[in-house]
């Protein structure tokens, strides 16, 4: 899925002599974390954060405790101060995982998508990725997540796969992750229904392990950065 399909395209903007009051309200009004900075040809040439706001006005401003000359003196006080310029963007060609990842990495709550002209087109937050996600892995219906614990070979998901599809329920989701054991590998699947006790019944007849979801935990999983991953051999079903 790429960027294009889940950011927000209408974005609300500012331009970098805005008053940083004005951005804080319109923050506020419309219940976003992030204004994007743009020229006369919106361009991109900054963003500015409700954490940059925060920072910039004392608290006894946002208080309404301080001085009348004090409060003139913020009031006068541009985006173009306390924002980030020239900050870190995405293309509307990237994938949601690209952005993900992009986010992650950075330590940001989301990113502009600009064109190959630094043009605003849109922007990808973190609550868009959310619920990209949870379209993609089908979790906005009721069902049940099942974590089968597999050999790493070819074959085994098909296996998997197989013998659920011979029960008639549907698949929400299939995921592959790492699992503390190098040989091995959890397949996390979630299905359309809440009646599993025959699907686990038939795994577990096939030789599968079956492990609560709630008992994997990243803590567990390898911490060795230096030495690649090993590329997953689990053929498609």
């Amino acid at each position: 899925m790429f960027v294009s399909r889940s950011m927000t395209r209408k974005v609300i903007t500012v331009d970098s002599e805005t008053p940083v009051i004005e951005a804080q309200e319109l923050m506020a009004d419309n219940s976003i974390r992030h204004l994007p900075v743009v020229d006369q040809n919106q361009q991109l040439v900054g963003i500015v954060t409700d954490r940059d706001i925060r920072s910039a006005l004392p608290y006894n401003y946002l208080k309404d405790t301080c001085s009348e000359e004090q409060r003139e003196q913020f009031c006068a006080l541009p985006v173009k101060d306390i924002m980030t310029k020239d900050p870190l963007a995405i293309s509307p060609t990237y994938t949601i995982q690209d952005a993900l990842l992009l986010i992650q990495n950075s330590k940001v709550g989301a990113l502009p998508v600009v064109d190959d002209n630094r043009r605003l087109e849109g922007i990808i937050s973190v609550r868009d990725l959310l619920r990209a996600f949870i379209n993609v892995l089908g979790i906005g219906e009721p069902g049940t997540l099942l974590c089968i614990i597999v050999k790493e070979e070819v074959g085994q998901l098909k296996k998997i796969v197989d013998a659920i599809t011979a029960e008639n329920v549907s698949f929400g989701s299939v995921l592959v992750a790492r699992y503390w054991e190098e040989d091995k590998r959890a397949v996390f699947i979630y299905l359309l229904t809440q009646n599993v006790a025959h699907v686990k019944k038939k795994l577990d007849s096939l030789g599968f392990t079956l492990l609560d979801p709630m008992e994997w935990y990243l803590d567990q999983l390898p911490t060795n950065e230096s030495s690649p991953e090993k590329k997953l051999t689990i053929d498609p079903p």
